[in-house]
């Protein structure tokens, strides 16, 4: 029981980070200091990390989501 909770924490604890990396590398790609004041270049990296963390907690629990919901398929089919 308590290896089932861990198991899926772990894999929730890797979720979480592998798609806050991935959005952090995607938004890279924007100028963040561009929309900000001149001068603020730290203001901008902390925004474009804050975004990151929030994109990438959004999409890691929608697939999360969506596989814990593929997984509770087959119980609609018995």
């Amino acid at each position: 029981m308590t290896q089932g909770l861990g198991l899926s924490g772990a894999v929730t604890l890797i979720s979480h980070f592998v798609f806050i990396m991935i959005s952090f590398r995607l938004l890279t790609a924007v100028r963040f200091d561009k929309f900000l004041r001149p001068n603020h270049v730290r203001e901008s990296q902390l925004l474009m990390v804050f975004i990151a963390i929030a994109l990438g907690y959004l999409v890691s629990e929608f697939f999360l989501s969506l596989i814990s919901s593929a997984r509770a398929l087959p119980l609609l089919l018995r």
